[in-house]
C-alpha cells in the first residue's frame, strides 16, 4: 500500500467517496431504505451496529452507545455503505431465495468464487472455534438455521440478510465455510462491495470470538 503525507490509498478511496455521497439525493436513500434521519445525519444498522452518516461532508461513524462515543468506520463499512446508499438498483428488492455467493453468474472465478483462498483462510481461523463463533453470531442479533457445525442468519442489514454456515474439519475434510446470499444481492451492491461486506462481516465475528477467548 503506497503511502502519501500519511494517508493511504484506501483512506484517500474512502475520502473520496465521502464526496461522491454528497452528490446523490438523501431525501431518496431515505425513501428507499426508510432510514431514521435528521438534519445532520442519516443512520443505518448493519450487522447490530449503529451508523452515521454525515449530511455536511458524508463521513461515516459507527457507535454501539447510542453515539456517546463513536469510532471512525473502516474502509471496508465504509465503502459497502456509500454503494448501497448510493448506487443499489431503484426497485431493489429481495428475491427470497438463497445461492451459495460463489455462484452468482456474476463473479464467477472471482475472490468469492468456491474453494478460494478466502473461504479457506476464514474456515482455518474458526476451525476448533465453534462455540465462540456460535456466541459470535448471536452477539450480533443472529438467527439460528439448519445445517452446519454453526449456522446462523446474520442482518447484514435490516432489509439484507446472509446466511453464515460452518462446518469444522475431521480426519477427512479441511473446516469448511460457507456464505449464502440472496439471488439478487448485486441489485443492492456491485461485487467488489460484496467483498467488502463480506470481509467485514467475517472480521465483526473475529472481534466478537476475540473478546470471549482467551
Amino acid at each position: 500500500m503506497k503511502i502519501e503525507q500519511g494517508i493511504s490509498n484506501y483512506e484517500k478511496m474512502k475520502n473520496n467517496m465521502a464526496d461522491v455521497f454528497l452528490q446523490y439525493d438523501q431525501e431518496e436513500m431515505i425513501r428507499k431504505f426508510g432510514l431514521t434521519q435528521d438534519k445532520n445525519y442519516l443512520y443505518i444498522c448493519c450487522l447490530n451496529r449503529q451508523y452515521r452518516i454525515s449530511r455536511l461532508n458524508g463521513q461515516v461513524s459507527w457507535s454501539e452507545d447510542a453515539f456517546q462515543t463513536e469510532g471512525e468506520a473502516d474502509y471496508n463499512e465504509a465503502m459497502t455503505l456509500y454503494d448501497v446508499l448510493c448506487c443499489s438498483k431503484e426497485n431493489c428488492h429481495l428475491a427470497c431465495e438463497w445461492v451459495n455467493v460463489g455462484s452468482l453468474s456474476a463473479v464467477q472465478g472471482g475472490t468469492l468464487a468456491k474453494g478460494s483462498d478466502f473461504f479457506q483462510d476464514a474456515g482455518k481461523y474458526f476451525d476448533g472455534k465453534k462455540d465462540a463463533l456460535a456466541l459470535a453470531c448471536e452477539r450480533l442479533k443472529g438467527r439460528k438455521v439448519e445445517k452446519g457445525d454453526v449456522a446462523y442468519e446474520l442482518d447484514l442489514f435490516p432489509f439484507l440478510p446472509v446466511v453464515l454456515r460452518f462446518w469444522e474439519s475431521d480426519e477427512e475434510f479441511p473446516a469448511s465455510l460457507q456464505i449464502l446470499v440472496d439471488r439478487n444481492i448485486l441489485d443492492y451492491m456491485h461485487y467488489e462491495t460484496l467483498m467488502f461486506a463480506i470481509s467485514h462481516m467475517l472480521n465483526r465475528l473475529r472481534d466478537e470470538i476475540n473478546k470471549v477467548l482467551p
